[in-house]
């Protein structure tokens, strides 16, 4: 079992329809027919989503999504086309709205890996592939790969995993032309991103894109390159062999796994309440990324 502890209800603004509530966005659609994207500041960790939110994390996430978009927009574009709050929306979605275009969505997760970590190493340990692309033997937690390489997943329901499927499958799925644009984007922004966090003192291990079509236009949309859809680690930590200090959910994830919690994260029961120490570590780490990659204080 696993899910929400307890599903929100939708905030009501007038001209607006409320479409979906996800795992940290609730979307809605306006009368232009253009979507509205609002990032809350709920947590997700272990398929569940948590009782306790993490302050700022919404606004975090969105601000940090506009700050990667502008330096991936020759490469990409993007759906995002505005931040002026709708009319009637409650102020609380100040910086973490985002009024966007309606794309036909591809239904795949958009992976690029340019280290060896999770899922990819659970699978490369009993395969010696990832997503059935051969990798080189003796490889460990942490590996730097020999070059990037693109890993799609299926997309999931809340509460349920993304399942890791080969490019083959892929193009299967979306067809040839459309899987070969997707891997030769994907790699394309990983590229650029690797190369802008690296000269910030952030390792890109590893991150998940999605994409639609407006027409013939591939868009890049949702988030892009957030702790939450990446995996940053310090460049001066890292060391292959072991997991790597992370800006991300860490702390949360450690704290839900450990004997502190009393949580079985294998059983029935929906998490507990996190502790105001493990919010504040969390939101300082989220906070922390933000400011090393932009290089702009977090107010």
């Amino acid at each position: 079992m696993s899910g929400f502890v307890e599903k929100p209800k939708p905030v009501e603004v007038p001209g607006l329809v409320h479409l979906h509530t996800g795992k940290v966005r609730d979307l809605y659609r306006d009368e232009n027919g253009h979507l509205i994207m609002v990032a809350s500041d709920r947590m997700s960790a272990y398929d569940w989503v948590l009782p306790t939110e993490i302050p700022d994390k919404g606004r975090i996430l969105t601000q940090l999504s506009l700050w990667w978009f502008d330096r991936l927009a020759d490469l990409v574009p993007h759906h995002v086309v505005s931040t002026e709050l709708p009319a009637g929306a409650p102020a609380d979605w100040a910086g973490r709205a985002l009024v966007c275009r309606s794309l036909d969505m591809v239904p795949v997760e958009c992976v690029a890996r340019g280290y060896l970590t999770g899922s990819g190493l659970a699978e490369y340990r009993q395969t010696r592939t990832v997503c059935g692309l051969a990798l080189p033997e003796g490889l460990v937690d942490g590996s730097e790969l020999p070059s990037p390489i693109f890993t799609p997943a299926t997309k999931a329901a809340v509460g349920e995993h993304d399942e890791n499927v080969s490019y083959e499958e892929t193009a299967r799925q979306v067809g040839a032309e459309t899987a070969a644009r997707l891997r030769q984007t994907t790699l394309a922004v990983y590229s650029r991103a690797r190369d802008i966090a690296r000269d910030r003192g952030i390792l890109l291990a590893d991150t998940k894109l999605e994409f639609g079509f407006e027409g013939e236009d591939l868009v890049l949309a949702d988030e892009v390159l957030t702790p939450d859809s990446s995996r940053f680690w310090p460049v001066d930590t890292w060391q292959p062999g072991r997991a790597q200090p992370s800006f991300d959910k860490q702390f949360v994830r450690d704290w839900l796994s450990s004997p502190e919690s009393g949580w079985d994260r294998h059983g029935e029961l929906p998490p507990p309440e996190l502790p105001e120490e493990i919010v504040e570590r969390t939101r300082a780490k989220y906070a922390e990324a933000y400011e090393r990659l932009t290089g702009t204080p977090w107010a």
